[in-house]
């Protein structure tokens, strides 16, 4: 792919998706806690190829302007907590010693030319791999190791900069730290003009610290600004919340909204009218089973979502290829996981879902109880999903789990006939297949046997 491709934008005739290459596209993924740039033990290459294998197309990095450190939230390896010596961020080390955990401070007038020919061999391995990274340049410091660990804390760098408490770093309240940060912004964006596969997003979870509106549309406009000077245009996306949340005054430069742990999906219907692109950048923390994380991805694309990220904890270094499985983190991630979100994934390709709405209501009614999505083009195409009730953390996932399920539906069709399919979300093969004529009253609809979740296509045939 040639620096001279279009970046990642909305979709010119359906803005709730992406156009990427020529095509439209979701975005979903299965991916590593955040680390891959900024921990030099992490083999990014292996990890995209693991990625790519599933036919998934989606990473998020930190910039290295935040990092972690060894217990963080309980995560096993965590690879946004680099071993000593072994943490990259954009900025030079000075000839002073005393940073956090050993080594030189930090000279935050200085670029390091060895962490930006890792970025851009980062970025292009990651475009041969067909895979679009979400760049996200901050995050606040949930507790103070955090700030201690910082390059912006002025313990860290050598030119007197943040002296101030954490809750103070992301409020325009210090206008030499707001420089610097806003010096980086622009280092960054002039680093990744050329590539295709990106967008950026200003801060993780600004709602879990003091993150003002101000100094995000300050970012913003600085992203903006530095980009009117280059070739490409590239999106830019705000973190909104955790769970839902209205969007009331959409900054005019943001293209993606992305929240945290939607669960059940509803976020997506609530901000639909803003035309954007809704996505789930961070999901996790509900503990290890794979039918969690599969139920979400479905539900929320199939709400009419644009991105679909789980947090998968089975990468960590030296592990690259999702492989490690004795983790104690709080989520899940496996191979296994990875398979059925490609699942996921073709199902929503094999329709032009640029054309199609959310049209859950169009379900009159099932039968168990079941929680039902329905993504549609009508009268033509319809792309539905079923799955069991679960709890946001269930305490015994065995408890809701339900097996050898015959799910019996109502569907509001218009008048014609309809070829009916049903798709195992296991092994991606239909198991099923009917033609049924359209009921005034609902057109019942009669599922195979099948575990947890099942997904089904309705095709008009005239």
């Amino acid at each position: 792919m040639t620096s001279s491709a279009e970046p990642l934008r909305l979709h010119p005739e359906n803005p709730h998706y992406f156009l990427w290459r020529g095509r439209p596209t979701v975005l979903i993924t299965s991916g590593e806690h955040y680390g891959a740039l900024l921990n030099l033990d992490f083999d990014y290459e292996r990890y995209f190829r693991e990625l790519a294998r599933h036919g998934l197309n989606h990473t998020r990095t930190f910039s290295g302007v935040y990092r972690e450190v060894p217990g963080s939230f309980g995560i096993t390896r965590n690879t946004l907590a680099p071993k000593p010596g072994r943490y990259v961020c954009p900025w030079a080390r000075s000839n002073q010693p005393g940073y956090y955990d050993g080594g030189n401070k930090f000279d935050l007038t200085r670029w390091d030319p060895a962490y930006f020919r890792r970025l851009r061999d980062f970025m292009t391995a990651a475009q041969r791999y067909g895979i679009v990274v979400e760049f996200n340049l901050f995050c606040p410091f949930y507790d103070e190791e955090l700030w201690r660990a910082s390059p912006l804390n002025a313990r860290n760098n050598v030119n007197a900069i943040g002296r101030c408490p954490r809750q103070e770093v992301y409020t325009l309240q210090h206008e030499d730290l707001t420089e610097v940060q806003k010096e980086v912004t622009r280092k960054l964006v002039r680093a990744l003009n050329e590539f295709d596969n990106l967008y950026f997003e200003v801060c993780n979870e600004p709602y879990a610290g003091t993150v003002t509106d101000e100094w995000q549309a300050e970012i913003v406009r600085t992203i903006v600004g530095e980009e009117e000077k280059l070739p490409n245009r590239h999106l830019i996306s705000l973190n909104v919340a955790n769970g839902r949340k209205r969007v009331l005054l959409p900054p005019r430069d943001v293209s993606i909204f992305n929240f945290h742990y939607c669960v059940p999906p509803d976020t997506v219907g609530m901000n639909y009218q803003l035309d954007r692109a809704i996505g789930e950048n961070e999901t996790g923390f509900r503990g290890k089973h794979d039918l969690l994380y599969r139920t979400e991805g479905w539900a929320f694309i199939l709400s009419g979502g644009a991105l679909y990220n789980n947090l998968d904890y089975s990468f960590v270094a030296g592990h690259e290829d999702g492989s490690f499985q004795e983790y104690a983190s709080p989520g899940g991630g496996s191979v296994e996981l990875r398979r059925q979100l490609g699942i996921l994934k073709r199902f929503i390709e094999s329709f032009d879902f640029v054309r199609m709405r959310p049209l859950p209501e169009a379900i009159v009614s099932v039968r168990p109880r079941l929680v039902s999505y329905l993504l549609a083009e009508p009268p033509h195409h319809y792309a539905g999903y079923l799955h069991v009730p679960l709890p946001f953390r269930p305490k015994r996932i065995e408890h809701h789990q339900r097996h050898n399920i015959r799910a019996r539906l109502s569907v509001a069709l218009p008048p014609g006939r309809y070829r009916v399919r049903w798709l195992d979300v296991l092994t991606g093969r239909f198991s099923a297949d009917a033609v049924v004529t359209a009921q005034p009253a609902g057109t019942p609809l009669t599922s195979p046997h099948f575990d947890n979740d099942i997904a089904f296509r309705i095709d008009r045939l005239s």
